[in-house]
């Protein structure tokens, strides 16, 4: 495979219940249990996240963790849940429509429906694209 790109040719087709697991099990259920090992080890070393409605990057994956560690600090309680998903083998790829519960500390739970769109390099996410209804709670942390 020459150089990669989102959904480009080339790519590695896994099975579908792969994308499905990745996203819940392993990458949302780190997240909602703040277990930032498991979060990372979903990504590649040079993965971006963007936070598209705010145009926040997190170029790799230091950034990446800074940015788990602020909203883990930030917020008490987070749950995703209500999932839909639409997984792509052949561009190796999942798109996600999911329910945020997560509340600040000392303060009234808020509601996001978000989606995401994950693109995998291999079996990990490389570049992934996050769409918020409300405020940016992806905000850049102290790498």
């Amino acid at each position: 495979m020459s150089e990669w790109q989102e959904a480009g040719p080339g790519q590695t087709a896994l099975p579908y219940p792969y994308y499905i697991d990745i996203v819940t099990k392993r990458y949302f259920d780190g997240v909602d249990n703040k277990a930032m090992d498991q979060v990372l080890d979903c990504f590649t070393e040079d993965a971006i996240l963007t936070e598209v409605t705010s145009n926040t990057v997190h170029n790799g994956k230091a950034a990446i963790r800074a940015m788990f560690t602020k909203l883990f600090a930030d917020f008490s309680d987070i749950w995703h849940g209500n999932f839909v998903h639409t997984a792509d083998p052949a561009s190796n790829s999942v798109c996600s429509q999911f329910t945020v519960l997560i509340t600040p500390h000392g303060g009234d739970e808020l509601r996001y429906e978000n989606c995401n769109r994950f693109y995998l390099k291999g079996d990990k996410f490389h570049r992934v694209y996050v769409y918020m209804s409300g405020d940016n709670l992806l905000k850049e942390g102290d790498a």
